[in-house]
């Protein structure tokens, strides 16, 4: 005998037992071969080629007062992880601890305390706000890549290509965070990475060289300094050292686009004009976390022009 088709979107998303029966579809039509249980009252149909975010929402759906948290929070919101993250397809789930804890096939929970403003619901998925998940990866990630998530939710967008003016959070308001939870496992390393945290990094690279600098007792690099601070279209660089006239700039991949290539050619010949020296750093550079970079920068910082008399620590930083 035919299998009926699912109704609705049941054929190529996951799905809640609650969902298929208000869609007039049978417990026992949810037992054929083209339908998998995952877990209690969560199905999905055979053929369906995994999705984290869809994946997410049926967990969330099928777990009242629950919520979708950490790396799979963090992926979700496109937070900046390490590249052992970056693809993973862990699901993990948070409830409060009045609430029996997370028994679900599959799925890693965890038993926190948690604020109501601590989580929101985005496109159906009840999830920890991006604060939050970076408090909650605090335990998981090294300091450095902390930092670099960070730095990501500090920083003050462009309104002309990200729709949006204001920073997801600021240093202060992730300080307010990190005090209303004391004891949370992993609120040492969110301190430590809250004094080194700065807003001006357009991505994790950015912040892992700048971080590679100072750990190499070298001055700490201005972000996003300007050629001209004087005229708002003055070209810019990533970081920079404006009394050494250096220029230092993180190409990444889409860098390689032409119209990119034609733009940073043209803002590399500006700095250069000026009587700068440019470095143009990429992900060759980032494999070794920048340890060769820091030599050369280093080298550059002794030789380069000076605007203006070095202060003393600078040259003996030097």
């Amino acid at each position: 005998m035919q299998k009926t088709s699912l109704p609705g979107d049941l054929g190529t998303t996951p799905f809640t037992l609650e969902t298929a029966v208000g869609l007039g579809v049978s417990e026992s039509r949810l037992r054929n071969s083209d339908v998998a249980h995952i877990s209690r009252g969560l199905y999905r149909p055979v053929s369906w080629d995994f999705q984290l975010e869809a994946a997410a929402r049926a967990l969330s759906a099928a777990s009242p007062g629950a919520w979708i948290s950490h790396v799979t929070a963090a992926r979700i919101k496109c937070l900046i992880l390490p590249p052992w993250l970056a693809d993973s397809t862990e699901l993990h789930l948070s409830k409060p601890r009045s609430l029996p804890g997370v028994r679900r096939k599959g799925v890693t929970g965890h038993a926190v305390l948690v604020r109501e403003d601590e989580i929101e619901v985005i496109d159906g998925i009840r999830i920890s706000t991006r604060s939050r998940t970076w408090l909650d990866m605090a335990r998981r990630l090294s300091l450095d890549d902390l930092v670099a998530m960070g730095d990501q939710l500090i920083r003050i967008p462009r309104l002309h290509f990200e729709g949006r003016s204001e920073p997801f959070d600021t240093l202060d308001g992730l300080r307010s965070l990190v005090d209303r939870h004391p004891n949370l496992q992993g609120v040492v390393r969110a301190r430590e990475a809250l004094e080194l945290m700065r807003v001006g990094a357009d991505s994790g690279p950015e912040t892992l060289l700048r971080l590679a600098i100072s750990d190499s007792n070298l001055p700490e690099p201005e972000l996003q300094l300007t050629l001209r601070p004087e005229d708002p279209n003055s070209p810019t660089c990533d970081l920079g050292y404006r009394r050494r006239r250096l220029a230092i700039q993180y190409d990444g991949d889409h860098h390689l686009l032409e119209p990119q290539r034609l733009s940073d050619r043209r803002r590399d010949k500006a700095f250069e004009t000026a009587g700068w020296d440019v470095l143009i750093l990429d992900k060759k550079d980032l494999s070794d976390r920048f340890q060769k970079a820091v030599v050369r920068i280093r080298r550059m910082l002794r030789t380069g022009p000076l605007d203006q008399p070095a202060a003393s620590g600078f040259v003996d930083a030097m």
